[in-house]
């Protein structure tokens, strides 16, 4: 979920046109237009997701793009992904793009919010993904035994108005997460650097994945993605990364030297334990 300190304080742009709204029992669900962008919003001034009307299929929000900073890290092909959190559904649009062998797993509390993602956010219907409407923590709890180290990689972005959903806030979820993963595997997570969860999940995250991990904060917003990596994961070479870095550039147009330049300036305690000079 995006919060901008600019867009909340700065902003004169067009007032945003309401196209749709809906009601479940955990809320109102708001799709609004403004400037060529279709935002979605669940009942408050916090911007949930955003998609580009000319460029439906790329990513438009920074705390998205800066999501995609495991790719300086880790390749995948023939793998299965799991994402926590629908919203708009950018991110799963742009890992099915990008990654036409790789089945993505979507876990989604909320029915209409992905009735919305595919009725005005262009999420395709598509055989390589699957969208499973449940509770985060329970599915993951219960699947946790089925599914060990199945997946390469998992990304969590489950937010509502006031922070990381309630239910996910527990070291017992966050192991289940892990067990998930692949001995090389990733966990991305997006955080928020303005509430006491903050501090907790640094805690509890830092000890899980024995301080193998890495925060990328995203300029002028709340947002830092956290990217925690599994025990076999390798110490990464700064100058192969570098030149990682430009590759996954030119392939893929997302910052990715501005994102390892802050990966290396912000983490001064932890940057040795994942890469090495």
């Amino acid at each position: 979920m995006r919060v901008s300190l600019k867009t909340l304080f700065t902003n004169k742009k067009m007032t945003p046109q309401l196209i749709y709204h809906t009601e479940d029992r955990d809320g109102r669900i708001e799709v609004k237009e403004a400037d060529g962008v279709r935002s979605l919003y669940f009942g408050s001034f916090a911007q949930q997701s955003a998609m580009s009307l000319k460029n439906s299929d790329q990513l438009h929000l920074a705390y998205t793009k800066a999501m995609m900073s495991w790719l300086l890290f880790q390749e995948i092909e023939d793998d299965d992904i799991l994402l926590i959190g629908l919203g708009g559904g950018s991110l799963a649009k742009y890992l099915l793009k990008h990654f036409p062998d790789c089945r993505v797993e979507v876990v989604e509390y909320r029915k209409a919010v992905a009735d919305v993602a595919h009725d005005y956010f262009s999420l395709p219907h598509d055989n390589r993904l699957n969208v499973v409407i449940d509770d985060g923590a329970r599915y993951v709890r219960e699947w946790s035994g089925l599914q060990r180290e199945f997946y390469s990689l998992i990304m969590l972005d489950a937010f509502d108005s006031q922070g990381m959903a309630e239910a996910l806030c527990n070291l017992e979820f966050f192991a289940a997460c892990k067990s998930m993963l692949k001995k090389n595997g990733i966990l991305v997570v997006d955080l928020w650097n303005t509430n006491e969860q903050f501090t907790q999940l640094f805690s509890w995250l830092g000890h899980l994945f024995e301080a193998k991990l890495l925060f990328l904060p995203v300029h002028g917003m709340v947002n830092v993605i956290g990217l925690f990596f599994h025990e076999d994961t390798p110490i990464y070479s700064r100058k192969a990364l570098q030149k990682r870095a430009v590759q996954l550039e030119k392939k893929y147009r997302l910052p990715f030297k501005q994102f390892l330049k802050d990966v290396i300036a912000y983490n001064p305690n932890f940057i040795d334990n994942v890469t090495s000079n």
